[in-house]
């Protein structure tokens, strides 16, 4: 007799069918794909209402997120029913394996990482900064021009760059600018539209085509038509406008643009949005990587400007991965990669005031254990019990003297009530997860500029001007390929930015 039925919807079924067989389970089975597209959404009335018997097998095993009372089904079938995991990835983990991770990592969305105003910067200081964004994913270095006028010393910086085996693409709207760039041996050029598109004409580079300032799709696709008549290679790009201008309204375009045009290669600036929202890069970041992974969007820009946007490559480079990885598994991206949770962290377990006490029970020494719990934080030993939402609430009622050992518990005490405030795990004497931030850290990896705070203003008035700006590079034979960036390292494993210069 099989063991074990189990439940599932159309969509999800190959997925668990394959992680079935991947697992090699001890046990038979038999697997009932229902008439449902998403199984998450089936209720235990609706299994009932399709499911007349349990095939014959000693138990019945639902999706984690189905909802409705077990014991409809249980009557029905005359079969136990239990529910499995909320994630189906997660099944070899629910009977005491390892989750299948098998092709989580490569990603289809390049980077293009924009060292901001490159022109302003020494040459050194231009390689340190793309040293640093290559060692945090990017695919290509964006040298960042000025808002009007040409970009001095181009060559030189494009020159270099290529010298050491990088991809480079060029932020300007000057034609001058663009052909040296160009002649330099740049790979991709940013950007292009109507009033200078006649630049683009016998260009080696592959060019960002936009549309014309104030208008929308139609004319970006008469600019792609007329670098088509030209044949320059290029990427379209529909613009992503800042939140309050028309943030809504891009992403119909580039919805849009894909639906009229499902091969051509597609970039998108996240800048516009990062860097012009006074919010945490990371969950914005994932979000548009999401958007992109569904689109199929060849390239992003990115930068670090701001000093909420620290870090935006490297979690770009983490949510490129994890989204193609869930839309590719049609999974959802949670349960797989946990380095982009920085500030919030996954569900921990949590000491209730009796567990901490029957812990205590059992402890014949001073020393202090330090746990946070429901109802705060709590340092005991034998002789003492004492709870606080606050750090001045316990060390005072501790009768510490020793110099050393008031240092130790006041760390420690700091570090607990940060957890309590941010909802992280606590364990004492480790440090808390950041996610890539703290890992990153492990390894003395951190930006080697200073985060120009006063630089966003001044990128959004040229992204007004310009009616904003990306580039990005194709999966196309015709358009120049990157430098091959190295495999990431497992989920949950070390980061790879680089040290500080």
């Amino acid at each position: 007799m099989p063991e074990y039925l189990f439940i599932t919807g159309r969509l999800a079924a190959p997925a668990l069918t394959a992680v079935l067989a991947a697992m090699r389970p001890d046990f038979d089975y038999e697997i009932a794909a229902l008439d449902a597209n998403v199984a998450a959404l089936m209720d235990t009335r609706f299994i009932a209402s399709r499911l007349t018997d349990a095939r014959g097998c000693a138990r019945v095993m639902l999706p984690g997120l189905c909802r409705g009372d077990l014991g409809v089904l249980e009557d029905a079938l005359g079969t136990p029913v239990v529910r499995g995991p909320a994630d189906l990835k997660d099944l070899p983990a629910h009977f005491g394996g390892r989750r299948d991770l098998s092709g989580y990592g490569p990603y289809r969305t390049k980077i293009l990482a924009e060292i901001h105003d490159a022109h302003e910067l020494s040459l050194d200081a231009v390689l340190t900064r793309a040293r640093y964004y290559r060692d945090c994913g990017a695919d290509y270095i964006d040298l960042g021009g000025p808002a009007a006028g040409g970009m001095p010393g181009v060559e030189d910086m494009v020159a270099a760059l290529k010298a050491q085996g990088y991809g480079v693409s060029v932020d300007s709207f000057d034609p001058e600018t663009i052909i040296r760039a160009d002649r330099a041996g740049a790979d991709l050029i940013l950007s292009v539209n109507a009033s200078n598109i006649e630049a683009a004409r016998g260009l080696r580079a592959a060019v960002v085509v936009i549309p014309d300032f104030g208008e929308g799709l139609e004319s970006l696709e008469r600019n792609a038509q007329t670098l088509r008549r030209f044949g320059t290679s290029h990427i379209l790009d529909p613009i992503l406008d800042p939140v309050g201008f028309g943030l809504s309204d891009a992403l119909w375009r580039y919805r849009e643009l894909r639906r009229r045009r499902p091969d051509d290669p597609m970039l998108m600036g996240l800048g516009n949005v990062t860097e012009l929202t006074e919010a945490d890069s990371v969950g914005i970041t994932a979000l548009l990587a999401g958007v992109m992974a569904e689109l199929s969007v060849d390239y992003a820009l990115t930068t670090e400007v701001a000093s909420w946007a620290r870090g935006a490559v490297r979690e770009l480079d983490l949510a490129r991965r994890l989204m193609r990885y869930a839309v590719e598994e049609r999974i959802l991206p949670k349960g797989v990669d946990d380095r982009l949770l920085t500030v919030k962290e996954r569900a921990h377990p949590s000491y209730s005031t009796r567990e901490l006490r029957e812990l205590q029970a059992g402890i014949d020494d001073a020393n202090f254990r330090i746990f946070v719990g429901e109802d705060g934080v709590t340092a005991f030993n034998q002789d003492l019990f004492v709870q606080g939402t606050r750090p001045e609430d316990i060390f005072p009622r501790l009768g510490v003297d020793d110099p050393s050992h008031a240092f130790y518990l006041g760390r420690e005490l700091e570090r607990a009530f940060q957890a309590l405030t941010l909802g992280k795990r606590y364990i004492q004497e480790q440090p808390l997860d950041f996610g890539y931030i703290s890992r990153d850290r492990a390894r003395e990896a951190q930006s080697p500029l200073p985060s120009r705070e006063n630089k966003p203003a001044r990128a959004a008035n040229r992204n007004a001007k310009r009616n904003a700006k990306d580039a990005s590079q194709p999966g196309r034979s015709d358009l120049p390929e990157p430098p091959e960036q190295p495999e990431p390292s497992e989920p949950h494993g070390p980061m790879r930015c680089a040290k500080r210069g």
